[in-house]
C-alpha cells in the first residue's frame, strides 16, 4: 500500500481548472519530485493535500485514511508536514519560537525536546541563532528554519515546494544534501522543486506536469536522460 495516494484528482479556482484528474502515488522511504514549469499546478497539488484548497473531484488517501475533507491542522498531527513555497516563517518570532511553533500539537514534551535537539544537529546554525528573530536570517537560514519548523511535528512524510527558490547556489546545495538526510533518517519526501536537475538526482521517481496534468513518469535517473526532459526542463 502506498503512503500517499492522489486518485483522479480535480482542484478548480473559480471557473479555472488548476488540476486535471491526476494519479500519482508516494511509497514510503521515498523522494518523489513533481516537475514542471511555473503554473504547471505543483504548488497547488501541495496545498490541496494538506487540506489548505479544496478538491472538486478525486480523493486523497495518507496510510489508507481518506484525508480529502479532512482540514490541514488536523492532518498535521497525522503524520504530515508542509514546508511552503517561500518560506513564511515568523519573522518576529525567535528561531526557537518558529521551531516550537512546529510542534504545537504534540503533547510530549520530553520527545519534543529530543527532536529539537535533533533539529539543531541537523541546522547547526538554527542553534547559533536560537535568539535571534526570524526575520533578520538570510533567506537560507530562513529556508532551513522552515524545514526544521516542519521536522519538530515528527512527520512521516513532508512536502516541500521550492526549498530552492530564491537561495545563493551555495545554499542549494547545502538545501539538497539536507534533503538527502532527512529522507536516509527515514522520512518520506514529496518535492516540488524548480531546479529539475537537483530534484531529479536525488529523488526515486519523478512527474512531470503541464497545465494541471501529468505528462510524463518514471524513475528519476530515466527522466533525467529523457531527451523530451532535458530539452524543456533541464537547458539542453
Amino acid at each position: 500500500m502506498a503512503m500517499l495516494e492522489i486518485k483522479d484528482l480535480e482542484v478548480f479556482y473559480g471557473m479555472i481548472q488548476a488540476i486535471k484528474g491526476i494519479s500519482f502515488e508516494v511509497k514510503e522511504g521515498e523522494v518523489i519530485a513533481l516537475i514542471g514549469a511555473n503554473g504547471a499546478g505543483k504548488t497547488t497539488i501541495l496545498q490541496t493535500i494538506t487540506g489548505m484548497i479544496p478538491a472538486k473531484r478525486g480523493s486523497i488517501l495518507f496510510e489508507g485514511t481518506d484525508i480529502t475533507k479532512i482540514p490541514g491542522h488536523k492532518i498535521v498531527p497525522m503524520g504530515m508536514a508542509h514546508v511552503p513555497e517561500g518560506r513564511r516563517v515568523f519573522s518576529q518570532l525567535s528561531v526557537l519560537d518558529n521551531l516550537k511553533m512546529g510542534a504545537y500539537t504534540r503533547k510530549d514534551k520530553g520527545e519534543v525536546a529530543e527532536n529539537l535537539k535533533m533539529v539543531y544537529k541537523r541546522f547547526p546554525r538554527l542553534e547559533e541563532r536560537k535568539n535571534q528573530m526570524a526575520g533578520t536570517l538570510s533567506g537560507g537560514e530562513q529556508q532551513m528554519l522552515a524545514m526544521g519548523r516542519a521536522l519538530m511535528s515528527n512527520p512521516r512524510i513532508v512536502l516541500m515546494d521550492e526549498p530552492s527558490m530564491g537561495l545563493s547556489p551555495i545554499f542549494v546545495a547545502e538545501i539538497f544534501d539536507i534533503i538527502k538526510e532527512i529522507s536516509a533518517g527515514g522520512t518520506t519526501v514529496l518535492l516540488v522543486e524548480q531546479n529539475a536537475r537537483k530534484a531529479l538526482a536525488i529523488a526515486n521517481r519523478a512527474y512531470v506536469l503541464e497545465t494541471g496534468k501529468i505528462v510524463l513518469s518514471g524513475d528519476a535517473d530515466d527522466l533525467l536522460n529523457d531527451e523530451s526532459v532535458k530539452k524543456a526542463y533541464l537547458g539542453e
